[in-house]
């Protein structure tokens, strides 16, 4: 049985409501969207998008990054319908992102419903911080498509998902290429354009905007480009008549960036707030949906689109919400518990149900010692306080420690509950708490789609489209 799908908002859908113009997209640009209808359509003529992005991913990455993509398929279809026009979603692949050790992992529920964590290798501290779409897969990546063979349960559903992730993730493919390739499979024939934005078409297409992207310093007096130099990706600052590299310090004339930017446009890229306005650039971008982080920086861009000339997309929230397995639902069922019990340390909810297991005799006779012993020990010190003041301190320390001996009491209960019939119970929570907050966040932060895939089948995906299309009022 498929998962029920709990919506958790980021924030109330506002639709864009400004005006945009519908444009022909450059042939360059196209050049850089994987073959399948959302190319096809992008392709067609004059047209709006909607658009989303986020770095690549081991086996796609956690859940969000699908969720952003579902958002963005769900968008365009109800602003068609409102519009009139034709409106494609955009999935942009940020192959310039340099963050190998948020890209090189994945996180799944094994088949024990434990949590299991594959790492495709690590990046040397001294190593060079090169872009993901520079980092391939090698031997490594049939090691980690090992490990969640061997880590998941045997389904109808299992060599299919593997098929999938095998034919994308490949020795010889970049991990942008990769995820790209598998976006592409798993959602290109619902209309999403996979845009790699590291195809050098694109970035010949981006090179002029990032080049003017040069004359504007942000707030931390670095302006919002990267040049790939001795130590990588490395942000340029403005060093006299020239820049330097954050890092390497090494520095490059306008001139030099110029030839960069001819020669090799794959060295330069934009930073966070820069790459949203080369995007609106570089496609008839009507609205940007993003996570809670992007919805806040995105508005720190203004002064950019201001000064490159570019008018800002609408910046709108995307679907977020948590799968509820039916062990986890029964569970939550059998103690009446929300999915925000399992956000809280460690060990309390633990606690608290295994405490709620104690007689309730025990509970009320605990109960009433402790009222009592406040009781008489309150009326003991006022009469102590009225024969000898001094006595107060050690009125309070008597009572101190009897109420601490009934909470002894009641610990050494709990303990003993626990080790006769709570183990179950905690072992319960823990591998509920792995499926709702996995590692103390959102699930969809941490855990990939690959795992629920293999469980449940194609038949999850859909159910996760028709919550996603319910959420945009689309058709």
């Amino acid at each position: 049985m498929i998962p029920r799908i709990v919506p958790t908002p980021i924030a109330a859908l506002e639709l864009p409501t400004q005006p945009a113009k519908p444009r022909r997209v450059a042939a360059s640009v196209l050049g850089a969207v994987l073959p399948g209808p959302g190319r096809d359509k992008l392709a067609s003529g004059e047209v709006l998008a909607v658009t989303t992005g986020q770095q690549p991913g081991l086996f796609t990455g956690p859940l969000y990054t699908i969720y952003k993509a579902l958002s963005v398929i769900a968008l365009a279809r109800r602003l068609e319908r409102d519009r009139g026009v034709r409106v494609v979603p955009v999935f942009w692949v940020a192959g310039d992102d340099h963050d190998f050790a948020e890209a090189n992992h994945a996180t799944f529920l094994n088949t024990g419903g434990d949590l299991a964590r594959i790492v495709l290798r690590e990046r040397p501290a001294e190593a060079p911080l090169l872009p993901l779409a520079r980092e391939r897969g090698g031997d490594e990546i049939r090691a980690a498509l090992e490990q969640l063979k061997a880590g998941t349960p045997d389904t109808e559903f299992k060599t299919d998902v593997l098929r999938w992730l095998e034919t994308a993730y490949r020795p010889e493919a970049t991990l942008a290429d990769a995820c790209a390739e598998a976006l592409n499979a798993l959602l290109g024939s619902q209309g999403l354009a996979v845009f790699r934005a590291h195809d050098r078409g694109a970035k010949q297409a981006a090179a002029p905007w990032v080049l003017r992207g040069l004359d504007h310093t942000l707030a931390d007096g670095y302006t919002p480009v990267f040049v790939e130099a001795a130590q990588g990706r490395d942000r340029l600052e403005p060093n006299g008549d020239a820049y330097r590299t954050r890092r390497s310090g090494e520095r490059f004339t306008r001139a030099d960036l110029a030839g960069v930017a001819r020669e090799a446009p794959e060295r330069l890229s934009p930073n966070v707030l820069l790459r949203p306005v080369i995007e609106a650039a570089l496609l008839p971008t009507v609205a940007y949906a993003g996570g809670p982080a992007e919805l806040k920086y995105l508005p720190e861009a203004a002064p950019l689109y201001q000064s490159l000339g570019v008018a800002p997309q609408a910046p709108v929230p995307r679907w977020s919400g948590v799968m509820v397995e039916g062990r986890v639902e029964k569970l939550m069922e059998r103690h009446r518990l929300d999915l925000t019990a399992f956000a809280g340390q460690p060990g309390e909810l633990e606690a608290r149900l295994v405490r709620n297991e104690l007689p309730p005799e025990a509970v009320a006779t605990l109960t009433t010692l402790r009222q009592g012993i406040e009781e008489q020990y309150g009326r003991l010190l006022e009469s102590v306080t009225k024969i000898d003041p001094t006595l107060e301190r050690t009125v309070q320390s008597a009572r101190n420690a009897a109420l601490s001996g009934a909470q002894a009491i009641e610990k050494k209960l709990i303990a003993s509950l626990k080790r006769l019939e709570g183990e179950t119970l905690v072992r319960q929570i823990a591998r509920a708490r792995a499926v709702v907050y996995p590692e103390g966040q959102p699930q969809e932060r941490v855990l990939t789609l690959a795992s629920f895939l293999i469980r449940y089948g194609p038949g999850l995906l859909d159910a996760l489209a028709r919550e996603v299309a319910r959420w945009a009022d689309a058709p």
